[in-house]
């Protein structure tokens, strides 16, 4: 007669604990819901996907306008204005769009969360990726305007743009997970987020350039990860600013802890949304 086994069943630990491999065996689910939230985006309105385009534009030019004409504000390399902001506001609005709508992504989909199971990390994260499709579509403008002043960019901008195009989705991620979260127990996420939206957008280097800042406030302007992805971008298509270096190293280092540390808390919540929301 065989001996009893004792089987000692303990809760993971780690990397393991987070159960990320669940995105793996979900990635169906994911797509989906990728793909309904490009079509629901743009429902019902008259512009459409044009809406992609025009909110990056008439921001430029309203940047061009107070912070070009009136305020004259100094551009890195004597880059004209228009591009010098509207490249900012390419991966600022990748960032934004995706910090919205994924903040609220568990609250929107609560019928989903109280009647059936799946990795509620889908929600979040197929809203940050969602706003892709826009990042492209607007990234046509930039192609068109650096055609029109004569920038070419350079070579560095083929390894460069995947890299800071990750890191403000990384970011954006990071904080959507914890605003998420909070956001099924809290509601005053929804109210607070447009704020937080406004106030990150002045403290990242969007309408002017981040040489104005004092080098000896660099290094903490640097814990500002937006901070990192503009310059980067300014960097690979315009050739303006420093190249990759300790302060975009810090900028990355930031986004990654944010990116864990919300998965931590996203997964310590997770098992009470259903209960909650």
């Amino acid at each position: 007669m065989n001996e009893p086994t004792t089987v000692y069943i303990k809760p993971s630990t780690g990397i393991a604990a987070l159960n990320l491999r669940d995105l793996w065996v979900y990635r169906e689910l994911v797509f989906f819901m990728i793909w309904r939230d490009i079509k629901v985006r743009y429902k019902q309105t008259a512009l459409g996907a044009a809406w992609a385009i025009l909110q990056p534009v008439l921001t430029m030019l309203v940047f061009n306008f107070l912070f070009g004409n009136i305020a004259k504000m100094p551009t890195d390399g004597d880059i004209p204005y228009p591009i010098f902001s509207y490249t900012a506001l390419l991966p600022w609005g990748l960032f934004a769009t995706a910090l919205n709508s994924a903040s609220r992504s568990l609250t929107s989909n609560q019928n989903m969360i109280t009647k059936t199971y799946f990795p509620r990390l889908v929600l979040p994260m197929a809203s940050v990726l969602g706003g892709l499709l826009d990042f492209a579509i607007a990234f046509v403008v930039l192609i068109g305007l650096m055609f029109y002043f004569g920038i070419t960019p350079g070579i560095n901008a083929l390894w460069a743009l995947p890299l800071f195009t990750l890191l403000a989705i990384l970011t954006a991620l990071g904080i959507a997970l914890w605003l998420s979260a909070i956001n099924v127990q809290y509601r005053d996420v929804g109210y607070a987020l447009p704020f937080l939206s406004q106030f990150w957008m002045f403290v990242t280097p969007i309408a002017y350039s981040s040489s104005v800042i004092s080098p000896q406030w660099q290094a903490v302007y640097a814990l500002n990860p937006m901070a990192g992805v503009v310059n980067g971008f300014r960097w690979a298509l315009l050739g303006v600013g420093n190249p990759p270096d300790m302060l975009i190293g810090i900028s990355a280092v930031i986004s990654v802890f944010i990116l864990l540390s919300g998965l931590v808390y996203f997964r310590n919540m997770e098992r009470t949304f259903a209960d909650t929301i």
